[in-house]
């Protein structure tokens, strides 16, 4: 319990304030909804993000502790006002061409109005936020050098594939002209320029890290897996990336941008307490495969990305196909623990 205690005294405050914000609004009545709300925004977000949590882990048990306290403290704020409020201001302050407090106040006094200015435009943050999942999966499967396959010979092959350094990003700009001429035509350039920005941002993130760190002659993947701030960016884009979903989605549930800043920042740190514990426990290491079935849980997420874009997919199914991959890959540990 140790690992969660100060998540779980963050979100007794934010359900507080939660029942605050909802009594200053409605009474007691109301009080009781916020609270409830956030609470089913808090499981939505965890649920969505669990495979995020042991992907953070898979790279942070290589960190040091000063990497490690940086993401946990400074990380966490980003994540929590960065992403989980800053970032869908900004969406409705760039479409509508508003500043950010006139945003804020069209967030509380009109959650309805605001709430469409940000639905308006989920097809470009999908498409962000699609390819960049879709990288960090492809880079996993394709990699030549990882030796443990958990689909054996037909995870074996498309390992080989990586041979070739550039084939992410071509398999990359494929999907994006394929997911740009699957939209209407009113949102073919934005839907290709977020899926290009978003390759942009993985590639620039794989530079940075080689770059700061090439004076210890390492690449920009093992970078980002030794910490520094290459690694830092790597996650906290990682981060936001599965957060575009649970955010949008949020506003299905609710159109109070308070309740749903408080609500999704309960999760957010469940997910990074979460993550401390995967790595203290040293859980990846016993589980061998956790790790293969979160990164098919994110491929899985960028697929399901795209699809959002011409078709509703209810935020159940994006959290369930997340789960099944990772109990998937636990039941094949276990398995592969009691042959050894």
């Amino acid at each position: 319990m140790q690992h969660f205690r100060f998540s779980i005294y963050i979100s007794l405050v934010c359900l507080g304030l939660a029942g605050y914000w909802g009594y200053l609004h409605g009474g007691m009545t109301a009080a009781g909804a916020a609270i409830g709300v956030s609470l089913i925004l808090a499981t939505l977000e965890v649920s969505l993000s669990f495979d995020n949590a042991v992907v953070n882990a898979s790279v942070l048990k290589h960190w040091n502790a000063f990497w490690q306290r940086i993401f946990l403290t400074l990380g966490m704020l980003i994540a929590v006002f960065g992403m989980r409020l800053v970032f869908p201001l900004l969406i409705v302050a760039v479409a509508a061409d508003l500043n950010l407090s006139e945003v804020w106040n069209l967030a509380l006094h009109h959650p309805a109005s605001f709430s469409a200015h940000l639905s308006a435009h989920h097809a470009e943050v999908a498409a962000f936020g699609g390819i960049f999942l879709l990288l960090v999966f492809l880079n996993f499967l394709i990699d030549h050098e990882k030796e443990l396959h958990w689909l054996g010979a037909l995870e074996a092959k498309f390992a080989r594939i990586g041979r070739v350094k550039s084939v992410p990003i071509l398999i990359a700009l494929c999907v994006v002209m394929l997911a740009t001429s699957s939209v209407v035509a009113q949102l073919k350039y934005a839907v290709m320029l977020s899926g290009i920005w978003g390759i942009i941002v993985y590639v620039g993130v794989d530079l940075i890290g080689s770059l700061l760190e090439s004076e210890h002659k390492i690449d920009a993947g093992s970078a980002i897996k030794t910490g520094g701030v290459g690694g830092f960016l790597y996650l906290e884009v990682l981060d936001a990336s599965f957060s575009f979903d649970g955010v949008i989605g949020a506003f299905a549930i609710t159109s109070d941008v308070v309740v749903i800043m408080l609500g999704l920042a309960i999760g957010a740190f469940f997910v990074r307490s979460l993550t401390v514990y995967l790595v203290h426990q040293g859980t990846l290491d016993h589980y061998i495969y956790l790790e293969h079935g979160a990164h098919y849980a994110i491929g899985a997420l960028a697929v399901i990305m795209f699809a959002s874009i011409n078709y509703h997919v209810p935020e159940i199914v994006t959290g369930l196909v997340g789960v099944t991959f990772i109990l998937a890959s636990l039941w094949s540990s276990i398995q592969h623990r009691n042959k050894i």
